[in-house]
């Protein structure tokens, strides 16, 4: 995975911030961004979105600060239906994001965050704990002060 001091383009539900806490466990340093060339659309049957070739500009954060375990949840979380690529950030940054990969073809409607929080924020958090909760075993305390999680 990336490292160091390469930032993530979210744009869906990693924008949100209970989101970002119940997978990584914090809240990274994160700023608002545009990936010119791309649109955030709305996806069939699911609740959350699929970035896509579109006229315009995104809508997004940059996440940046990531180590690299939290790369690794991140990429897990997105899973095969995304691609990870390099995109252009308005300002010149480069960026990775999490781009649509599914042959599914994506809703000519943009994905509307407003609606997605008011609908399904809560249940999707709980889902992104219990998710993580099965990805990650418990911390285990080995000899002397070390932690191993």
């Amino acid at each position: 995975p990336p490292a160091g001091d390469e930032a993530l383009f979210v744009y869906g539900s990693l924008m949100f911030p209970q989101v970002l806490q119940a997978l990584l466990v914090r809240v990274p340093a994160r700023a608002t961004a545009r990936a010119p060339g791309w649109r955030v659309a709305a996806l069939p049957e699911r609740v959350y979105p699929g970035l896509v070739p579109g006229s315009g500009s995104a809508s997004g954060l940059l996440l940046t600060g990531l180590m690299e375990p939290e790369w690794r949840t991140l990429i897990a979380f997105e899973g095969d239906l995304y691609d990870l690529r390099q995109l252009a950030i308005c300002g010149g940054r480069d960026s990775w994001a999490c781009v649509w990969a599914e042959t599914t073809p994506a809703s000519p409607l943009d994905w509307v965050p407003e609606e997605f929080a008011e609908r399904v924020l809560p249940a999707y958090v709980e889902g992104c704990a219990a998710w993580r909760r099965r990805r990650s075993p418990p911390c285990t305390f080995m000899s002397g002060s070390s932690r191993s999680c």
